[in-house]
């Protein structure tokens, strides 16, 4: 057996990444304990001063997961967590509970003085389990019930953006009222000895008595502290050693590029042109339903005139909208990485093709059940039992039923088996550290953090069900797609001769750990306010402010970055194949600093936080950066990919050029001329008139900003119509040629450039 290569960059740099890896889940595994002992406590029975039972534990948990499989945290938030169309039903239970007792006790200054202290007191005994609610909140609690039937759950129209009679079993609504009515009690009631409620005081609300706590604004003081230093610490080492972990070479290099008629190609990747018609196609029906649940905000009632919630109800349009972002976005890169493994290898074993193929259509079960599963939770044609299983889980990001998120695993893992097929010849000649491994790494870390979602369930204790949501919304999305985002980027500018194996390798390590240090204990900014400890605030505060330091990093590298894929060729070679394919990916350093380094700090501080949760300044942050790094990522790996797959001639740098600027200038209209304004708006009203107004009243007050974003959405999706034409095209008239074979039967793979020169060289010398 040949000996293995050593590794091509010190091996101090695979230790260092370990060690801060192991540090980061150790605070999060601090976390995950210290949230399970001490987050909101579930009664095991709510009863009145006269000792009579009003509904139970069990009854509570049933109506958290008809919330749930009902759709309606994509219609509205608990905790400020969910969707922006819908009130948040926590503060809004909260203020009407408020308002109701008052009145109840003379709506004077006595009686103010009298709710604060009867919603703040906890009657909580931990030893039965028994919370004893006041007569007021008894009372409160019925006319709450009738509100929500009225106007949400049993409404007889579909003028609120949902559809008539969405539950219309009233022992299911008064569950789900009982869950909405708990979430208030612990946003309300301060923690035993504590002066403070179960989520930190929040919502703020006069009336209550909520107000932002020391710890917040200690934590938001010491998270700029964190931000400042660490910039500092990083841009110092950046000084000193820049030309090592920088995106750029210190011996500059020209290359001529192989054109890509003249590359051969393998069967698995012939079969990835159907991947990205898939990705294409996911693509734009995401922005169809998209532009439907945005028109919701200015006509709840319908569209046009047409009764479109009986048919397609917001909390289903959102559903699908971020559900179909998701899949377009992970379906492009399970066809990169089967592209790029014999790129990276040299060959493609037998069967690959056929494995892929296979890949495809569980994928496409996936996406068709799962969409179906959710349309069907959410019209009610499923039974309690098997919703959250075959119907909707309901939690943002993970909506789709348990049986689809498993199928959607188990394809992922036969992916990482695709990788590790193609890469296996690679691999067993090169050390553990080096990129080939690093690259398989990072594609186990796909299936297997998003698989942690798995522990959220629908009738699990909320705070831990959430705490484990955001593994995947943060973790998975946020860092180890970031990660895998910047491993694909590598190996392409390697394999294309831009930057050498050494060098691209050191710069994922460098990744690593930044990521590691911030990115892993940064998870806990999502839930300051989710009924979990304090710590949790104090964790993700500190830690989420080292976030920004990587985006800095690559905002100071993105002219290098630049560089890269537009060097001039040496030779008289061709202009360069891959240039729309690079301007997607230097739009991905673009949005990165602005969606989730400006835009995601603006909103991760708890003294901003605490009134900013739940408002258009999230979807605003969600948006940039999602659409702006994963999605623009999707379409620069289409872009490189098909520009192999597609016929010269049928290759139009004119079209892909018009989609690249479209899209772009389309995401930025959609942020400054609607979602970062009317976020801003919308800020400013929670701290006016309170959370619960600006939650159930704001968008009626600026229709017109939300007609504003109009332009921006057909511009955006005239660029995704070009995306799906380009790639019927290259599907329909895919590129032929014969495939190299060695006497083994597998497919060889030419290198994509035929020299590498110093700068200064000509041709021939």
């Amino acid at each position: 057996m040949a000996a293995r290569r050593p590794m091509t960059v010190s091996p101090l740099w695979l230790q260092c990444s370990v060690l801060t890896l192991i540090f980061g889940f150790a605070i999060l595994g601090y976390a995950a304990v210290r949230t399970f002992r001490e987050s909101a406590p579930v009664p095991s029975r709510i009863v009145d001063e006269a000792g009579r039972t009003l509904f139970d534990r069990e009854e509570i948990v049933q109506g958290q997961e008809h919330f749930l499989t009902f759709g309606l945290m994509q219609y509205g938030t608990v905790y400020g967590h969910g969707a922006y169309l819908g009130p948040d039903f926590t503060a809004d239970y909260l203020h009407r509970e408020a308002v109701f007792m008052k009145g109840l006790y003379g709506g004077d200054d006595a009686a103010g003085t009298r709710v604060r202290r009867e919603l703040q007191a906890n009657r909580h005994d931990p030893g039965t389990g028994t919370l004893v609610w006041t007569t007021g909140q008894v009372a409160a609690f019925e006319a709450n019930l009738n509100y929500l039937r009225d106007t949400f759950l049993d409404r007889e129209a579909s003028g609120v953006g949902l559809k008539p009679h969405l539950i219309a079993d009233p022992e299911e609504s008064r569950k789900v009222a009982g869950f909405i009515a708990w979430t208030a009690w612990t946003a309300a009631a301060r923690r035993p000895d504590k002066a403070y409620s179960y989520t930190n005081n929040w919502p703020p609300d006069e009336l209550v008595g909520n107000t932002l706590t020391g710890e917040a604004i200690m934590w938001s003081a010491m998270s700029l502290v964190a931000l400042m230093g660490g910039i500092g610490i990083v841009l110092g080492v950046y000084g000193r050693f820049g030309g090592t972990i920088g995106w750029h070479e210190t011996e500059e290099r020209r290359i001529r590029f192989l054109p890509p008629s003249e590359v051969g190609l393998t069967p698995a990747q012939r079969v990835t042109g159907w991947f990205f018609l898939v990705v294409a196609a996911l693509f734009v029906l995401q922005n169809l339903v998209g532009g439907a649940t945005v028109h919701y905000m200015v006509e709840a009632s319908g569209f046009f005139g047409i009764d479109l919630p009986r048919i397609l109800p917001y909390n289903l349009s959102r559903t699908w909208h971020l559900q179909m972002a998701i899949f377009f976005v992970a379906t492009a890169y399970l066809a990169a990485g089967i592209f790029l493994a014999p790129l990276i290898a040299g060959r493609e074993p037998r069967g690959q093709g056929w494995l892929a193929a296979i890949l495809l259509g569980a994928l496409a079960v996936v996406v068709f059940g799962s969409l179906g599963g959710e349309l069907l939770s959410i019209h009610g044609y499923l039974s309690r039992a098997i919703r959250p299983i075959f119907g909707a889980q309901g939690m943002e990001y993970i909506d789709l039923g348990r049986f689809w998120m498993i199928l959607l695993i188990v394809g992922m893992l036969l992916w990482v088996v695709i990788i590790y097929r193609g890469l296996r010849p690679r691999l067993a000649t090169e050390s553990r550290g080096n990129l080939p491994w690093l690259f398989l790494y990072s594609s186990l870390s796909i299936p297997a953090f998003y698989a942690v979602g798995l522990l959220a369930r629908t009738k699990g204790t909320f705070a831990m069900a959430d705490f484990w949501r955001f593994w995947v919304v943060h973790l998975w999305v946020e860092d180890f797609l970031e990660l895998f985002t910047t491993m694909l980027v590598a190996n392409i500018f390697v394999l294309l001769g831009i930057v050498s194996e050494r060098f691209a390798t050191r710069l994922i390590y460098f990744d690593v750990i930044l990521y590691s240090v911030g990115g892993v204990v940064g998870t806990m900014h999502h839930s300051y306010f989710s009924g979990g400890p304090a710590i949790q605030m104090a964790l993700g505060a500190f830690f989420s402010a080292a976030e920004v330091i990587p985006l800095t990093l690559l905002t100071v590298e993105a002219w290098s970055f630049l560089q890269l894929g537009t060097r001039q060729q040496v030779g008289g070679a061709k202009e360069f194949p891959h240039r729309w394919a690079v301007l997607f990916l230097v739009s991905v350093g673009f949005w990165n600093f602005l969606g989730a380094g400006v835009f995601g700090f603006l909103i991760n501080l708890p003294v901003v936080s605490y009134y900013e949760i739940g408002t258009l300044l999230t979807s605003n942050h969600g948006h940039a950066a999602f659409m702006g790094v994963y999605g623009m990522l999707a379409l620069a790996l289409l872009c490189f990919c098909t520009r192999y797959l597609a016929r010269p001639e049928d290759w139009n740098d004119r079209l892909i050029g018009y989609a690249f600027w479209a899209i772009n200038l389309g995401l930025m209209l959609m942020i400054l001329g609607h979602l970062f304004p009317l976020g801003v708006l919308q800020l400013g009203d929670v701290v006016t008139n309170g959370y619960w107004h600006a939650r159930s009243e704001w968008f009626r007050n600026y229709p017109w900003l939300s007609w504003a974003r109009l332009p921006g959405d057909v511009i955006f999706m005239s660029g995704s119509f070009v995306i799906l034409w380009h790639s019927v095209i290259v599907v329909i008239r895919p590129r032929l040629g014969p495939v190299p074979r060695d006497a083994d039967g597998s497919s060889l793979q030419a290198a994509l450039f035929t020299e590498v020169l110093p700068s200064g060289s000509t041709a021939g010398a």
